[in-house]
């Protein structure tokens, strides 16, 4: 079965908004494409021409003559709003893992990790499955962010740009001052004075 072909009649007065749109300094490049690909159309280029001359796809022109004969202008021209994924956790959910991750850790551990977080939700019924990335993005929304100081749920430990830590590893590593300061980031073995 042959496909259905479109023809585009493009009326005086959209022509003219075809002309001035594609005149514009700033217009999406997707919607300037599609203009030229009616402008070109309406002037009875076959689609081949067309596809060579924007250097767009053959589904790409096919797509927009057929949105254009079925639904206008601005329906050939615009994309439609996307639906988006579908959310995880519903609010009733998301209030229960925030209201556990802001209590105590279980007792054998520290702090509240990912993991831990999505087993318990898991372990009361809360959900069937869940992953910790899940978890992570919920809580990133809310002021329970991992990386917020006071959020209690497990942080990584990340090395600090002050000099602190190096004190300490050196005090560990001579009792007495060291006669030199290294870079941390060398591996020279510092020498201790023994005054």
């Amino acid at each position: 079965m042959p496909k259905k072909e479109y023809i585009v009649k493009l009326s005086d007065e959209e022509r003219a908004a075809l002309i001035a749109l594609t005149k514009k300094g700033t217009i999406a490049a997707r919607k300037l494409t599609r203009a030229h690909i009616l402008r070109l159309a309406d002037e009875g280029k076959p689609d081949a021409d067309i596809v060579a001359a924007l250097g767009v796809g053959l589904s790409t022109v096919e797509r927009t003559r057929k949105k254009y004969i079925e639904g206008g202008l601005q329906e050939a021209l615009n994309e439609r709003p996307r639906p988006g994924a579908q959310r995880k956790l519903d609010e009733k959910q998301e209030a229960y893992l925030i209201a556990l991750a802001s209590s105590t850790a279980p007792n054998d551990q520290v702090k509240w990790t990912m993991r831990l977080l999505a087993d318990r939700l898991v372990q009361v019924g809360m959900v069937d499955e869940i992953s910790d990335e899940t978890v992570r993005r919920t809580l990133k929304k809310t002021s329970l962010s991992r990386g917020k100081n006071s959020s209690g749920v497990f942080q990584r430990e990340e090395a600090s740009s002050s000099g602190a830590w190096k004190t300490w590893w050196m005090s560990t590593l001579c009792p007495v001052s060291p006669t030199r300061q290294e870079s941390a980031s060398t591996n020279v073995p510092i020498s201790c004075s023994t005054r």
